[in-house]
């Protein structure tokens, strides 16, 4: 079985089931890879659900 990446809906999703938040009240909510290489931030904009990706080529987040 090959593990899926989280787009927006996934991640709006699991901010709704695991925090019990809405993921649509302008708030950001930021994840974090295991290996800490990459962060992806979800936020409703008020005409969508936004998604940014960071990576870093060298080093990793806190």
């Amino acid at each position: 079985m090959v593990a899926t990446r989280p787009g927006a809906e996934g991640l709006a999703a699991l901010v709704r089931e695991s925090i019990q938040a809405d993921p649509f009240s302008g708030a950001v909510y930021v994840f974090r890879a295991k290996r800490a290489d990459r962060v992806k931030l979800i936020y409703w904009d008020g005409t969508g659900v936004c998604l940014f990706a960071k990576r870093l080529e060298t080093g990793s987040f806190c």
